[in-house]
């Protein structure tokens, strides 16, 4: 029995043996071209110099850090959003075709959305997700996926349209990775980024690129805050994610992109994490954002209204077109017609800079502005109050109610007017404004106020001065004919 079992080992042996040969035949035959097999060579596909490649390679060694310590802070967040439409419903079968009375009725239904979020802080048990106020804010239901899938049920912590931000926590024992914020004012052009997020549902993305511009305004999408620019790809799902730097941390959050296409063509735009630093703690505090209120109208002016108001070209600052009246800066002497070109010693440096640095002061905290008026440097000190919407939508307070514009040779033409007319020009009135109750259109030349000729916008905002006017009223020149406004009491 044990030969027989040797005999049948070593004939299998052979017949392996035999098998293994003619399986290397047929793959290194040069002849046979049709089956021929190609091996992974053990050389380098390209010759690099060594100190070059190391130089590479702790460059990918920094991008693999910076991505595995911050993405396990970074969220999905699935929403679902109630909404509410009108369907026409009939009541007899025949009003449907020969148009019988029906009425509305309202019908509920259901959209899922899907955006990114950055855990920001953990107070106890409670963590708190940092993401745009576009993705979550009007949900009613709000699922915040971990990077390792774990789920949670999120609630919103409050939301804020102005700067499009919104906070939304979660509760767990478990020990999760919170960001790092760093410090988006010492951005520069040029810097090297990561996207974060999970842009078209694609969960936990990074993407890379450089910084590619520093305060670009939000005017576009109605935001009061600047935004960082970044060639790092951004799509549609990246909404509330980390843009990230070197040092992984987080320096902004994604929040839209411009394109053709509607999907990334290297446009894309964060928000400033230090723009939103204060709101995190307004959030958890109030469920709210409280804004700072100084109670006027800020414009950016082009170089013939620094001229007629002998300011010089490279005065950079914001212009005080209108004033409400009785507001925190009509009570300590601000004008309309003042250039704002300081507040608490830093310089003004856009019209929304100066938006965004008045809503971030505590309200009953004093500010001083330093403001040009007439040539001359005034400093004020004002007490600044919480920002009222209702307030600040009550044009009937808002002084004078419209904007004011030299008498440039193109509006001449426009209203052929003669040059012996001196004055300026009314745009934009506010509807139920002082500047409406005096029955004053735009196109209206104001040649003198208070009986007193005035050429220019600097002579003209001197004579609208509050504190030394108990009523005011104006010349209007239009259509070849004076008349005067009726005296409104101050």
């Amino acid at each position: 029995m044990k030969k027989k079992w040797t005999r049948y080992l070593a004939g299998a042996a052979l017949v392996a043996v035999f098998s293994l040969l003619l399986l290397s035949f047929s793959c290194n035959t040069s002849e046979n071209k049709s089956a021929r097999t190609a091996f992974a060579e053990t050389a380098p596909a390209v010759n690099i110099a060594e100190d070059s490649l190391e130089v590479v390679e702790a460059v990918q060694n920094v991008f693999r850090a910076v991505s595995e310590s911050v993405r396990p802070s970074i969220v999905e967040l699935d929403v679902v959003e109630t909404k509410t439409v009108q369907v026409p419903s009939f009541g007899f079968p025949f009003d449907f075709f020969f148009g019988g009375e029906g009425y509305d009725e309202t019908q509920e239904y259901k959209q899922q959305g899907l955006g990114s979020g950055v855990i920001v802080r953990r107070d106890g048990n409670t963590y708190y997700v940092l993401t745009n106020n576009h993705v979550v804010g009007t949900a009613t239901e709000i699922s915040i996926k971990l990077y390792d899938d774990r789920v949670y049920t999120g609630s919103l912590v409050g939301a804020d349209e102005r700067m499009d931000i919104a906070l939304v926590s979660f509760e767990s024992k478990e020990d999760i990775p919170v960001a790092v914020l760093g410090d988006s004012d010492t951005v520069q052009t040029g810097d090297i980024c990561f996207a974060m997020g999970t842009p078209l549902g694609y969960f936990s993305s990074v993407t890379q690129g450089i910084i590619s511009a520093t305060g670009r305004s939000g005017n576009d999408i109605g935001s009061i805050s600047d935004f960082i620019q970044t060639d790092a790809a951004i799509n549609q799902g990246n909404s509330g994610g980390a843009l990230v730097n070197i040092y992984g941390e987080v320096i902004g959050i994604n929040t839209w992109i411009a394109s053709q296409s509607g999907g990334s063509q290297g446009l894309g735009f964060a928000i400033p994490i230090n723009n939103v630093k204060n709101a995190i703690d307004s959030f958890i505090k109030t469920g709210k954002v409280t804004y700072g209120w100084m109670g006027v109208s800020l414009v950016e002016v082009t170089q013939e209204y620094k001229d007629e108001l002998g300011i010089s070209n490279r005065q950079v600052g914001a212009l005080a077109s209108q004033i409400f009246m009785g507001s925190p800066a009509a009570k300590a002497g601000m004008q309309a017609g003042d250039y704002v070109i300081k507040l608490n010693g830093k310089d003004v440096k856009s019209t929304e800079q100066l938006v965004r640095d008045v809503g971030n002061l505590v309200v009953g905290e004093t500010a001083e502005f330093v403001v040009l008026r007439n040539g001359k440097e005034v400093t004020l000190n004002v007490k600044i109050e919480s920002r009222n919407d209702e307030i600040v939508n009550d044009n009937s307070q808002l002084w004078p109610g419209f904007i004011a514009a030299p008498l440039s040779d193109e509006i001449r033409e426009e209203l052929e007017l003669d040059k012996k007319v001196q004055g300026v020009v009314v745009t934009n009135i506010q509807p139920k404004s002082p500047a409406a109750a005096m029955r004053l259109q735009d196109g209206d030349v104001i040649t003198a106020v208070n009986d007193k000729p005035v050429k220019n916008l600097q002579e003209f905002y001197s004579a609208l001065d509050l504190t030394n006017n108990k009523e005011i009223w104006f010349d209007v020149y239009n259509q070849g004919h004076t008349i005067s406004t009726g005296k409104y009491k101050l």
